[in-house]
């Protein structure tokens, strides 16, 4: 079974404001972002699981996708505690984007959500304020 390790985050300037989010995948040497319009940090963090999840399959191929585990690691410690059912999620609008994680979850043989600090999760924070600048001059 293969393991794939990627790095999420999702920021808004504002919250809600401009948002944008930003993922890296260190095995597959790829980084991506994109810019979500108004959102708050909460839901940009949680479209950036989303986001890793559909890119991740996209990349691999579903075949593949079914045989590995997938990390997701994330600063976001209520997104990573609300995912692994620690925390109740008490904004109504986090709940679609909490049932379709869980439904993207599906794909995979596992998926593991992972709480790290801010300082680990530097290339995915770059990618989110990399989408945010180059978007300034609209907002």
């Amino acid at each position: 079974m293969d393991k794939i390790t990627i790095y999420c985050d999702g920021g808004s300037r504002g919250n809600p404001g401009p948002s944008a989010l930003g993922i890296y995948i260190p095995q597959l040497k790829k980084e991506y972002s994109k810019f979500l319009g108004q959102a708050t940090n909460n839901e940009a963090e949680y479209q950036s699981v989303i986001f890793a999840l559909k890119k991740i399959k996209h990349l691999i191929g579903g075949e593949k996708a079914e045989k590995s585990e997938i990390e997701i690691k994330t600063d976001s410690e209520l997104i990573v505690k609300q995912l692994n059912g620690e925390y109740k999620i008490k904004k109504q609008n986090l709940m679609p984007f909490f049932i379709e994680i869980q439904n993207l979850k599906q794909d995979f043989n596992k998926v593991n959500f992972i709480h790290i600090p801010r300082e680990e999760n530097k290339e995915a924070d770059r990618m989110v304020n990399k989408e945010l600048d180059s978007q300034s001059g609209l907002f």
